[in-house]
């Protein structure tokens, strides 16, 4: 179901191109992120919806078949045993568009993301202070 636009501004700009069973799903792992992650922003990055905090926490998309979610490769390896029953790479996971979404998953993946995030940023030390 990839669509052939590019240039999303928003994710609702980028929702609206699927029909109306997949914008459904999207919207749900949307909720599903925001609830994990109120304080992260949405964005466009790499032509698909991501949630940033401290840096890019996740990015989702639709495809033909699936939906991809990528949380990057500790997300994955973090739950590589729940995620082990979808095709998925190092960075990545499908969940299959004729099943439902494992909201609960993803709520943990981006929690797990978050508290990744927030701790690599509380390392960094802060310009103009000394170590």
């Amino acid at each position: 179901m990839e669509t052939s636009k590019a240039g999303f501004s928003t994710i609702d700009a980028y929702i609206a191109t699927f029909p109306g069973e997949i914008q459904e799903k999207l919207e749900a792992i949307r909720a599903a992120i925001r609830a994990a992650a109120p304080d992260a922003h949405e964005k466009i990055s790499y032509q698909m919806p991501t949630f940033a905090l401290h840096g890019n926490l996740v990015h989702f998309a639709a495809f033909k078949n699936h939906i991809g979610f990528y949380p990057a490769p500790r997300g994955i390896e973090a739950f590589k045993d729940e995620l082990s029953v979808y095709k998925g790479a190092k960075g990545s996971v499908q969940f299959p568009l004729d099943q439902p979404m494992p909201l609960d998953l993803i709520r943990r993946i981006v929690q797990f993301r978050v508290a990744e995030n927030l701790a690599a940023a509380a390392a960094k030390p802060r310009k103009g202070k000394e170590r």
